[in-house]
């Protein structure tokens, strides 16, 4: 399984940071090729200072090794070999009329003294984190992601939902990071879904990002914005890092197993802004968009 899951991501790598530099005009990503000391390593893509896109890195990875110690107190294990590999991107567009975007698809073994595999599963998910609310693309992306889950399993959608709109969270803040998505993890064999039945769902959602995400970029990347509309995507963008400093597992885990630091943290924008009490005006369109960050709503 993680073979055919680890040469999955390496093909839809291809397809995302190629559809992504066909719709920039302008900019190409940038390709690194990394080891980790302790075992693996991965191919770090990353567009900076592009027509549509000001930054945005779409990564791949595939670590292997001794859980650390941290990690081995977080899943309750003793001392365990690990595997790991998954696709990462983030995607943090120029204009504010265009959403943020992250998604993360994931697999995970580990295995005991003999190299048996003890434990597996699967996890991941993609989520919409606009500066400004346009309901009918948020109507659009959870569309598409319930388009995708209901091949599967109707509960799906719902359930994943409901996960994502609790992980992605800012709890010091009392308030989501964006309009959520979809978050799974720890999907592992049962009775009703094997191995196999994951890997079909899980690359069935890493297929549909494109169609996810692209149409709403074509629709807003050349709409105009002021400084003061720029000022607030600034603004916005600082409870995005937050978010992945304080309370993101992706970030924790790549930190305690001695990942890249540089691909690690390409989820940070480059031009962010933390004013001090910063409130929206009454009735404007960003308390708009906070009214419905502070209480999810169903889109679909």
């Amino acid at each position: 399984m993680k073979d055919q899951f680890f040469n999955y991501i390496h093909t839809l790598q291809d397809q995302i940071t190629s559809a992504l530099e066909a719709i920039d005009g302008h900019a190409e990503f940038q390709e690194d090729l990394w080891d980790r000391p302790e075992g693996g390593g991965g191919r770090t893509r990353v567009i900076q200072n592009g027509n549509v896109f000001e930054k945005g890195g779409v990564n791949i990875s595939g670590v292997h090794g001794k859980l650390p110690k941290s990690m081995q107190t977080y899943f309750k294990v003793g001392d365990v070999d690990f595997f790991a590999c998954g696709l990462s991107l983030v995607l943090h567009p120029k204009n504010p009329m265009v959403p943020t975007v992250h998604a993360n698809w994931r697999y995970f073994e580990m295995y005991n003294e003999e190299g048996n595999i003890i434990d597996s599963w699967f996890g991941g998910g993609q989520d919409l984190t606009p500066y400004y609310l346009f309901e009918e693309d948020a109507i659009h992306f959870h569309q598409t992601c319930k388009t995708a889950c209901d091949k599967h399993n109707p509960e799906f959608y719902p359930n994943y939902k409901k996960r994502c709109d609790e992980y992605f969270y800012n709890a010091h803040r009392n308030e989501g990071r964006g309009i959520g998505g979809l978050f799974f993890d720890y999907c592992k064999a049962t009775d009703k879904m094997s191995m196999n039945n994951w890997y079909s769902f899980v690359t069935e959602i890493g297929n549909s990002f494109l169609e996810a995400y692209i149409p709403i970029v074509e629709k807003r990347k050349d709409l105009d914005y002021t400084e003061a509309q720029r000022n607030w995507q600034e603004i916005r963008r600082g409870r995005y890092v937050e978010f992945n400093l304080v309370h993101d597992k992706g970030t924790l885990f790549g930190l305690k197993t001695n990942g890249r630091i540089e691909s690690i943290l390409m989820s940070l924008p480059p031009h962010v802004q933390w004013v001090y009490d910063h409130h929206p005006e009454p009735g404007s369109e960003e308390e708009k968009l906070i009214t419905v960050l502070k209480t999810p709503k169903d889109w679909v």
